[in-house]
């Protein structure tokens, strides 16, 4: 067995790995729900050093303030679920360090926690490229499967979102 991840995991993570470091670009993330599951499948990947920078898991709402800058009052307004929440996360990675894109994921894994308006399954992800114009932001429905296979499917948008 070459890594404990799911097979799938592990090849979206190498081409993560092989095309920002042949782009010469590197990455940083700010996760919540997935707990630093983006960041362990980039570093299952051989030369992950050279274009990973850093990984923020800031699963708690304090965490995202202390760590990441984000407003309390945008997270009372807003909620962690949401767009402009993990916007304001990848933001904050990206002005912590130099690295050239981040990818900010915040959800609700279940089997509690959801609501009517942000039901089990809901996933937020923002990507933000240093320099560019508006950050890209998707709100993801995974639907009612168990919090391992949200936070599979979570890791596997996010990786994808780390594709040059």
């Amino acid at each position: 067995m070459d890594s404990m991840l799911p097979p799938e995991v592990t090849a979206l993570a190498r081409r993560v790995v092989e095309e920002n470091a042949a782009a010469g670009r590197t990455i940083a993330l700010a996760e919540s729900c997935t707990g630093g599951l983006v960041a362990a499948a980039i570093t299952e990947i051989p030369g992950s050093s050279a274009v990973l920078d850093r990984s923020y898991v800031t699963y708690s709402n304090q965490a995202k303030m202390d760590c990441l800058g984000v407003s309390q009052d945008l997270i009372e307004a807003f909620g962690a679920v949401s767009v402009a929440c993990v916007y304001a996360m990848a933001q904050g990675a990206l002005e912590r360090c130099e690295a050239d894109v981040a990818v900010a994921i915040s959800g609700i894994a279940g089997p509690d926690g959801g609501s009517e308006e942000k039901p089990v399954g809901t996933v937020v992800f923002a990507r933000l490229v240093r320099g560019e114009g508006e950050p890209e932001a998707e709100n993801r429905q995974f639907g009612e499967k168990t919090r391992a296979d949200v936070r599979l499917q979570a890791t596997l948008c996010a990786l994808e979102l780390l594709l040059p």
